[in-house]
């Protein structure tokens, strides 16, 4: 593992409108996440979690602060190379599984392919071989109305895969699923993390599933109020 956090947020504040009707939805945070890491992201709903994966995601911009990825101050990119980090070291996995209904399995992990300009002729081998790691190999040319809740998870996951991120960004990656396959899907990205050595913040607002992480950082009110074990966070 790298000695450099693979997250270093330090005072991070994101404002929406102004005087009395300035609402701070993320206020004055610092953190930093290791390379290898697995974090929850808890708090109750308004409590800054989401703004803040949207920042560390690079989907948003902080009002103030500063947000480094590897040692690089993002507020420093432009437009083309913030979108080139996500391409190249970030997955990103949503409740709603985002998968195109016409596509099979295969087709929809290839998507990101496509956007990183990888050769047609290597694009199926790769979705494949994402498949292959969430178990799913075997349903590769099937569409997602003939796939399982757990199932359309898994695919979305190999499509986060098959770029080799760096980081894996899962945004209430079980809020549809029913909680044996939700167990499930927590014991594959448990793996990922172990195995791979890839760095998951993911936000659960479940203490059961969250607790499945090494680490929580709770918010309230667009702070972190807590950090650290699930044993002491839950406690």
């Amino acid at each position: 593992m790298s000695a450099e956090p693979i997250i270093r947020v330090a005072g991070i504040s994101k404002v929406y409108g102004s005087g009395a009707a300035e609402v701070r939805a993320v206020d004055d945070v610092s953190f930093e996440i290791p390379e290898g890491d697995f974090v929850s992201v808890m708090g109750p709903s308004g409590s800054g979690k989401s703004t803040a994966m949207n920042i560390i995601g690079c989907l948003d911009v902080p009002t103030a602060g500063r947000y480094e990825f590897w040692g690089v101050d993002v507020a420093g990119l432009d437009h083309e190379e913030l979108a080139l980090l996500r391409r190249h070291y970030i997955g990103f996995v949503f409740q709603g599984f985002n998968l195109l209904p016409r596509m099979t399995a295969a087709e929809n992990v290839q998507l990101p392919l496509i956007y990183k300009n990888v050769p047609n002729s290597n694009r199926r081998s790769m979705a494949l071989e994402a498949l292959e790691s969430v178990g799913l190999s075997h349903r590769a040319d099937h569409d997602p109305s003939e796939l399982s809740g757990g199932q359309k998870q898994r695919v979305a996951i190999a499509r986060a895969l098959v770029t080799e991120p760096t980081l894996l960004l899962a945004d209430e990656p079980t809020g549809n699923l029913d909680t044996t396959t939700s167990s499930e899907i927590l014991d594959l990205l448990q793996r990922l993390n172990r195995e791979r050595t890839l760095t998951i913040v993911m936000v659960s607002h479940e203490p059961e599933f969250a607790s499945r992480a090494e680490r929580i950082l709770y918010f309230v009110d667009g702070r972190i109020t807590r950090d650290g074990t699930p044993r002491e966070v839950l406690a």
